[in-house]
């Protein structure tokens, strides 16, 4: 088989055919890392792109992130048996006072397409468990969503908790939600800013090599 009729089950969101063809590349003998890189990625990638211009919504992007899921378990053991390291680690919640999480979901799925591993904390996370995921995690980019004005406030007070416990200097900080912007951004401290799931990717990766 070839590993574009992976990726392009992906695109389709076809989830039994993606797991299937992750079984049938497995037994011809091709690499996880190939399988993860030309199959499931490449096609998280076309996704995340057609995402960012537009071409797709939200529904399709599950239904392609879904079937993309279903592919990565069956691959992890076998990544970790081969000494397959992921791309970083990145730490995800929405701040305080905030019980929004469908974008949080769509960029942690798309990060873990990207072969990002994720650890997300869930929905209003306060600046003390974010500091603690820091330090228990030792993450490569910690991420802050929110989706109201009224709670943006709170991704100030993350950074300012971590500069306070001298935490700061150990990750990368991006910020992303409907009210959120690259000025608040800069005007916060944190390292960068996404204004969808799929430029998330972009700039994790881009902050990650400047690292």
């Amino acid at each position: 088989m070839k590993l574009a009729e992976l990726a392009d089950s992906i695109i389709s969101g076809r989830l039994k055919a993606v797991c299937d063809l992750t079984e049938q590349a497995l037994a011809q003998g091709i690499s996880p890392r190939a399988i993860l890189d030309e199959g499931l990625i490449a096609g998280m990638h076309v996704i995340g792109e057609r995402f960012r211009r537009n071409e797709i919504y939200v529904p399709e992007v599950l239904i392609s992130a879904r079937a993309m899921n279903a592919g990565l378990e069956i691959l992890p053991p076998l990544l970790t048996k081969t000494g397959v390291e992921p791309r970083g680690k990145v730490v995800l919640g929405t701040v305080k006072g905030d019980l929004h999480d469908i974008g949080k979901n769509l960029v942690g799925m798309m990060l873990e397409g990207a072969g990002f591993r994720i650890v997300d904390l869930g929905v209003n996370v306060s600046p003390e468990k974010f500091a603690s995921a820091v330090e228990k995690e030792k993450p490569d980019v910690l991420g802050l969503s929110a989706l109201l004005t009224t709670t943006m406030i709170g991704m100030k007070a993350v950074i300012d908790f971590l500069v306070e416990k001298q935490l700061r200097n150990r990750v990368r900080i991006i910020i992303g939600g409907a009210p959120v912007t690259e000025h608040y951004s800069e005007e916060i401290g944190a390292d960068g800013y996404a204004p969808d799931s799929a430029t998330a990717v972009n700039v994790v990766k881009d902050l990650l090599t400047v690292a």
